[in-house]
């Protein structure tokens, strides 16, 4: 879809907002909100419509949310989940986000979260397989020896993590395989502890 203006985003919610409270606002009702002439206001409205936001119905009071733009905002709820992390780009940056993920209130408060895809098995011993899925709480301290998620050169990795006084050390937990801990030095450009995992799920 295509993205909205500042005033086209503030028209936008506040029909949103009237629309759970007690029903579609007329244009008046908007114009007299904002302080703005009315047929501003119905210039914004046709923007909205023709952007595929909005949907008018016959009657005064006729506007309403598109089937676009409930479907979009029904795939936003949830944790995001991210694919291949971008250069450059904070790890929850758009472009970033495949889809939304949601895994029902077992996560509690999901603010600040992520889900990242595993690809491996370096982390087979503690129940995390190849193709799992783990929640992470990005920006958070990782307690040392907890397992989280760490960015090397714009991969993430799936590690228990210890912060020592000058490197960190990411140890795997597959012992069958035969996998050795790593070790970076702290500081480094190319490395940055993304935040600790608080779950983990498969879908069957």
């Amino acid at each position: 879809m295509e993205p909205l203006t500042e005033k086209q985003q503030k028209i936008l919610k506040y029909i949103e907002s009237c629309l759970q409270r007690s029903g579609p606002p007329s244009q008046r009702e908007i114009a007299d909100h904002f302080g703005m002439a009315q047929n501003s206001v119905y210039q914004l409205i046709s923007y909205l419509k023709k952007k595929g936001y909005i949907a008018t119905s016959p009657g005064h009071r006729n506007l309403g949310l598109s089937k676009k733009y409930l479907d979009k905002i029904k795939q936003s709820r949830g944790i995001p989940l991210v694919g291949t992390v971008a250069a450059g780009l904070p790890i929850l940056a758009q472009e970033n986000i495949q889809e939304h993920i949601d895994p029902g209130e077992i996560f509690g408060r999901t603010d600040g979260m992520f889900i990242l895809k595993v690809s491996g098995d370096s982390m087979v011993d503690e129940g995390i397989m190849d193709g799992d899925f783990v929640v992470v709480r990005s920006g958070s301290e990782i307690t040392n020896g907890r397992i989280g998620v760490v960015l090397i050169n714009d991969e993430a990795t799936v590690k228990r993590v210890y912060i020592q006084k000058n490197r960190i050390a990411l140890e795997p937990a597959n012992k069958a395989a035969g996998y050795t801990t790593m070790y970076i030095k702290k500081g480094s450009d190319n490395v940055r502890v993304i935040g600790p995992v608080t779950g983990c799920f498969r879908k069957l």
